[in-house]
């Protein structure tokens, strides 16, 4: 007999939906494309707050998205329950390759 399990998805995004919809109380919904599948996610208000407040203050940033998988809708679903938790990233510096060093010298020894 098979246990019980619960399926969660985990979204990862970087920039702030455009295409946004005003709903009751405020929330916010938008779709996202994942992999051709598209899914449609409703945030509260103060979610929405924390995904503006990403773009304006950190130059490179990335938001999880975590919910379960909802209601089928064409090839796509609908995330319940979302939760959104945004991280800002550090830009990858390219080290530049260390020249090898010269072999030095030999020491002069002094005359004596």
């Amino acid at each position: 007999m098979p246990i019980a399990g619960k399926l969660e998805v985990t979204i990862k995004i970087h920039e702030v939906p455009t295409d946004v919809t005003t709903k009751s109380n405020g929330w916010k919904e938008f779709t996202l494309d994942c992999g051709g599948r598209p899914v449609i996610v409703t945030v509260r208000p103060r979610m929405w707050i924390r995904l503006e407040e990403a773009k304006a203050n950190y130059p490179l940033w990335v938001a999880s998205i975590t919910g379960q998988m909802g209601q089928s809708h064409g090839k796509g679903f609908v995330l319940t329950e979302p939760a959104l938790q945004v991280f800002e990233r550090k830009a990858k510096v390219a080290e530049a390759p260390e020249a090898p060093e010269a072999p030095a010298a030999p020491a002069a020894e002094p005359a004596g």
